[in-house]
Order: structure tokens, then sequence, then C-alpha cells
């Protein structure tokens, strides 16, 4: 560069544009975009994205561009987190969301297990709200245990949220169970005074413990009734 900048610079433009467009083709690889939408699409349409905006506005605020949407992209996976229903693979002990794949996953009547995933705050816990209120309409369970092993944090506010939800549960009449919790929620929970509140019947293990402990249940209110 110290050297032969000076002798590059009586190149012709269009000689210097040879150069840089020779050098760009290897950087072109259609194969690497299959590839992309193949493994996620929506990353695929975030490569579409950057490399528009290269061609469009230059190399570096293409980029610019591409990081703003990628980013905007993954907010509005945090603000609208998944939330599933838990369903078992008949014949080994399988738990997995229930699917169009799968419709033979056996479910419990009167029991329905929900699993939200990723960490609650603010931006999304009235979303995450909203979707388990919406099938509890649907299923209408006696009993709803939310399965939190895929929430690896929760924040105050969410917290609050999910407290308040119990509570109108509880009005309605429905038992809410707490399933799976990670430490770090457990201490939040536990600071928060809601493992007094629900006490060690509702705090469980995993969802596989409040399926054998709903089982249990049933087995006792039916030899209950039985008489």
């Amino acid at each position: 560069m110290l050297l032969l900048a000076p002798i590059l610079g009586l190149l012709p433009n269009a000689a210097l544009a040879a150069v840089v467009i020779v050098y760009s083709v290897g950087l072109i690889q259609p194969a690497e975009f299959r590839a992309i939408r193949r493994v996620r699409s929506m990353e695929f349409r975030w490569a579409l994205i950057a490399c528009a905006g290269v061609l469009v506005f230059g190399t570096l605020k293409g980029i610019v561009v591409a990081i703003i949407v990628s980013m905007i992209g993954l907010a509005s996976q945090t603000a609208h987190p998944r939330v599933s229903v838990i369903g078992r693979k008949r014949g080994p002990d399988v738990l997995r969301p229930r699917s169009p794949e799968h419709p033979d996953d056996e479910t419990f009547e009167g029991l329905l297990i929900v699993r939200p995933e990723g960490r609650l705050f603010f931006v999304n816990a009235q979303n995450v709200a909203d979707q388990i209120g919406a099938l509890v309409t649907q299923h209408k369970p006696r009993v709803l245990a939310i399965d939190m092993s895929r929430v690896p944090d929760i924040e105050y506010s969410a917290l609050q949220t999910l407290m308040e939800g119990e509570r109108r549960a509880t009005d309605q009449g429905i038992v809410v169970w707490l399933a799976g919790l990670n430490p770090s929620v457990l201490e939040v929970a536990r600071h928060a005074g809601l493992d007094k509140r629900l006490g060690r019947e509702r705090m469980l293990f995993n969802a596989r413990t409040a399926i054998e402990r709903y089982q249990a249940l049933q087995a006792t209110t039916a030899g209950t009734n039985a008489p």
C-alpha cells in the first residue's frame, strides 16, 4: 500500500473496477443461500435483505441495514414467544408439543399442560398470558400445569402477571400448578412469596410429575366416589 498505491492510482477507473469485480465474484455463493433457506427461512430473508442493501446503498450502509432488520426480527421473536400445549407420545415416556404431525399424542381430560419458551419480561409477559388464557378457554381444564422448564429467567413484572393470572384462574375454579422451575426462576418466585401461596403440592419437579400427580388424584377421586 505504501509503495504501489501511487502506481495503482494511475490506472483507469475501468481497470480498477475490473479488479474489484474479479475479486468480488468469489464472494457470491448461491449455494450458501440455498443452504440457509433449507435450514431457516427467516435467516434466508435476512441474507436477501443484506444483499439488496449492499447493492442499493453500498457496503457499509447495506450491512447496517441488515443488522437493523435482524435486530427487529429478533425483537419480534422475543416479544412473541411460543406457548405450546404438551402431550405425551404413546408408548415411550416422551413429552413434546402437540402438532398436526403427531395427532395421536396422549392428553389427559381435565389437565392442560402448557410450556412457554424463552425469557419472560415486561415486553412479552402479557402476550404469554393472553396465549395461555386462550388455551384455557379452548380446553376448559380443571388443572392448568405451566411447564416452566424452558424459561431461563423471569422479570418482576412478568412474575406479577403470572401471579395475577393464577388468582384469576383460582376464582374460575381452575387449579394452577407450576412445574420445572429453573433455579433462578424458583428463587424469584420464593422472594415474591409465590411458593407460600402455591405450597409444595402445586410446585412440581417437572411436567411428568404433574401428570403422575394428576393421575393419582383422579384415581383417589374415583376410589372415593365408587361406593
